[in-house]
């Protein structure tokens, strides 16, 4: 070789070293620990990196499964077994036995001329702190799943006691008598079934109609309510289905109906028998077609509004003298609920009490508290003619007389006894004038039912208590389409 050759050659192999130290400098800089392997597994090379992953360790010509967790067979899954077979790029993620950390491994094929692999690559990155937080994600997910699983089961409890606890909006009690009412509305609210609530003045007829709404699918749209009894006989039509500009003296303006206004929502029609028999034509067919026209108008509204009306009539004996459209009554009489008026549910007087005085302090900044012993008994005496909403007014004035903590009835006693009789129990004898001897019967049996939790047969079932066949009552049952609730 020349003197020209040998200084060309000088040249390239120092370009070659120089080129070779920045490469491993390079790798040595990488955050990850990179080793280049031979078909054996052993350590031909390793950089920096891994040498810090395993400190005080002789690296090269060692068996890389010896160097990582000291085992004399090739770790499970091995990648770069994986590469050398297929000359194919693998990888996982794994935990190291010894340190107990967690590495994300690649392993590189390195092929000759020929395509064989005769090295592989196989680079580490340590990964412990993102797996812990990748864990440590996964655990809190698992245990938001699990609270939002035990809050949900929360819930339905809560929902189920609120349920027993009997407060549907502003119906308040714990007796038997309202406890089925409340059954009655949760088993109505999902549906779109037209309801009729029947009951006397004063029962709370609109409240149940409004906790039958906001237990329902519609609660987040209007709920409207006409008292029919309340409207002039020339209006009625124009308020419930709107009028027209020009279709009367004084409609200056088009006009929305309460049909239209309660659109997706409810329309609680109250004292449905007060409605004159052509107003009752027009609402059979809203009930049957979902349609109606405005006064004056010509053009068909479709309506979806979902319909609950309320009487304190005995609407039977109106269909039967001719008062009542009987078509619109099997129509409205779906879904019956009677309200028990108050001198049937004696027992809720004392939660009825505390809530208006609740109610009363807050809106007369008082500060009462209680109501003693005995007038609580003329309370729970009187027959209350005007139910619910005479109480309310009667607690009413009582508080605006009261002074201190103790609710004071001694300006009203004489009202209180007005409607009492001798032995101090409720006279029964406008009960009887009430409800039509087959709402009569039918209550009865459930009462018997409900006492014997659903049992006919046997000594302590209905049938004896009734003194009944359990045949025929069975056909009572059925025939007065008595439903277990």
């Amino acid at each position: 070789m020349t003197q020209e050759q040998n200084k060309i050659q000088s040249s390239v192999d120092r370009s070659f070293y120089k080129e070779k130290e920045i490469m491993e400098r390079i790798l040595s800089a990488l955050n990850s620990g990179l080793v280049l392997l031979d078909p054996e597994l052993n350590v031909v090379w390793a950089n920096e990196m891994i040498s810090k992953m395993f400190p005080g360790k002789d690296l090269n010509g060692k068996k890389c499964y010896v160097i990582a967790e000291n085992r004399t067979s090739p770790c499970d899954d091995c990648q770069s077994i994986k590469a050398f077979r297929d000359g194919k790029i693998h990888h996982r993620e794994f935990q190291n036995k010894l340190s107990k950390r967690w590495h994300h491994v690649i392993a590189f094929p390195i092929k000759d001329e020929q395509g064989r692999v005769v090295n592989v690559l196989e680079s580490t990155t340590d990964i412990d702190d993102r797996k812990q937080t990748e864990i440590s994600l996964k655990k809190a997910f698992k245990e938001i799943k699990a609270l939002k699983k035990r809050l949900e089961e929360e819930n339905i409890y809560l929902k189920s006691t609120l349920r027993d606890a009997l407060h549907f909006s502003e119906i308040i009690g714990s007796s038997r008598a309202l406890k089925y009412v409340l059954t009655r509305i949760e088993q109505v609210s999902e549906t779109d079934t037209s309801v009729l609530i029947l009951g006397e003045t004063g029962v709370g007829k609109e409240l149940v109609a409004r906790a039958i709404h906001d237990n329902s699918p519609r609660s987040k749209k209007s709920f409207i309510s006409v008292n029919c009894a309340a409207l002039q006989p020339a209006l009625i039509e124009s308020e419930l289905f709107g009028h027209e500009r020009g279709a009367f003296t004084g409609a200056l303006q088009l006009r929305k109906g309460r049909f239209e206004l309660a659109d997706g929502g409810t329309l609680f029609l109250d004292e449905i028998g007060e409605l004159p028999q052509e107003i009752q034509v027009k609402l059979l067919r809203v009930l049957q077609e979902g349609t109606y026209e405005r006064v004056g108008g010509s053009k068909t509204l479709k309506s979806d509004a979902r319909i609950i009306v309320a009487t304190n009539r005995n609407l039977d004996r109106e269909v039967g003298e001719g008062n009542f459209r009987s078509d619109l009554f099997y129509r409205l009489n779906v879904f019956p609920i009677t309200v028990p008026p108050l001198r049937k549910r004696v027992e809720d007087i004392p939660l009825l009490v505390d809530h208006f005085v609740q109610l009363f302090n807050k809106k007369f900044n008082k500060h009462v508290e209680t109501i003693s012993k005995p007038d609580l008994e003329k309370l729970q005496s009187y027959s209350w003619p005007g139910n619910v909403r005479e109480l309310c007014n009667i607690i009413e004035r009582a508080m605006i007389i009261s002074q201190g903590t103790m609710l004071s009835l001694k300006d009203l006693t004489s009202l209180l006894t007005q409607h009492t009789n001798r032995s101090g129990q409720s006279s029964q004898q406008d009960d009887k004038q009430l409800l039509p001897l087959e709402e009569v019967e039918r209550n009865h049996i459930r009462d018997a039912l409900d006492e014997t939790g659903w049992q006919i047969n046997g000594l302590k079932g209905a049938a004896r208590i009734l003194k009944m066949n359990p045949s025929t009552l069975r056909s009572r049952i059925k025939k007065l389409g008595i439903r277990r609730p």
